[in-house]
């Protein structure tokens, strides 16, 4: 194991180091002053010669990356352009939010996913396996911006149920320290504390629906898939002939083994929904990193894109790496395979 996480961390390591890379080259791709569109900072700004682009101008492009990966460690990501507001601690608030939403979704998505899943394999070919499977199919093909409107309309508008956008009902005047609203409650104590759990509650309902949909759909085809494949193998026909009961064959072989192939494609699923993440957080107006990085984007914005994109691409790999790495570890024939090892 302490081979295979070192080779998942040098492989983490090189990947930071090309993505780092790509954002300070934002800087020059972007129309206006490199140095600006870094830090933030126009020229006739009082700190402007203090950033680390101007220190380290005179010295080459090289140096110029090095002292801009060093100010990434120090968290000086630099400037927004259009509030002077610090990037890193605007990113900080905003990644709250958005890691707050992915991983109740991820939460409600596996579940019953899972569950469905397994459901649907037990009896293949039946009525109740066509109808998830047609249904898992149905769901993943609806585009989340397109679910994201039909349910504003249908539930928020026509009915009545929730609340369209947003993260709680602005009365309750909730200090956005960690970005988690949720968090944020627990830290702030208002006077009404259910009220104000119940109003983000409320306001959560829609956007973590309409983003569980799609993950759900697709753990459904793959954990059918997945134990069709386990329920075939001829130790489950061998737990079977021994008398072991169903519910023992599926808690005990099947459904562990059949989580192996789960797992090893969670990691895009994770991709997916962090993209899809981007598009409903500016739908519903949550306050995350998708809505401040389209912002930021129409606004030109060049540091807080950088930001974004950065924060984004590291979020994707770190969870590639620690999914592989819990996939190792959970089953160590992956690592008996790739070195060869019996």
């Amino acid at each position: 194991m302490t081979r295979y996480l070192m080779r998942q961390c040098i492989l983490l390591f090189f990947t930071l180091l090309a993505l780092t890379l790509f954002t300070f080259c934002l800087s020059y791709w972007f129309t206006g002053e490199a140095m600006t569109n870094s830090s933030g900072l126009l020229p006739e700004h009082p700190d402007y010669a203090d950033t680390f682009a101007a220190r380290a101008f005179d010295r080459g492009v090289v140096a110029q990356y090095i002292a801009y990966v060093q100010h990434l460690f120090q968290g000086d990501w630099g400037r927004s352009l259009l509030d002077g507001a610090p990037v890193f601690e605007q990113l900080k608030v905003r990644f709250g939010a958005s890691f707050e939403v992915i991983f109740l979704v991820l939460l409600l998505a596996w579940i019953p996913g899972v569950s469905l899943g397994v459901l649907a394999a037990l009896k293949p070919g039946k009525a109740s396996d066509q109808l998830i499977l047609g249904c898992s199919i149905a769901g993943y093909s609806i585009p989340v911006f397109w679910l994201a409107q039909l349910a504003i309309l249908v539930i928020a508008v026509h009915l009545g149920l929730t609340p369209i956008a947003g993260q709680i009902n602005p009365l309750y005047e909730i200090p956005a320290l960690t970005g988690s609203i949720l968090v944020d409650i627990t830290l702030a104590r208002p006077d009404n504390l259910s009220g104000a759990y119940l109003s983000a509650l409320q306001h959560m309902i829609l956007p973590i629906l309409v983003l569980a949909v799609m993950p759900m759909m697709l753990l459904i085809r793959l954990t059918r898939n997945s134990m069709l494949d386990v329920l075939a193998k001829n130790y489950i026909v061998a737990s079977y002939a021994k008398g072991m009961s169903t519910r023992r064959v599926l808690w005990s072989h099947a459904i562990p083994n059949a989580m192996q192939q789960v797992i090893r494609q969670l990691g895009s699923l994770m991709s997916l929904l962090i993209a899809n993440t981007l598009i409903v957080e500016v739908i519903f107006s949550w306050p995350g990193i998708g809505s401040w990085l389209v912002r930021s984007i129409f606004e030109r914005d060049y540091p807080v894109i950088q930001g974004g994109l950065l924060i984004i691409g590291m979020l994707i790999l770190v969870s590639h790496v620690l999914l592989n790495l819990f996939h190792a570890w959970r089953y160590p024939q992956v690592r008996k395979d790739l070195y060869a090892s019996s």
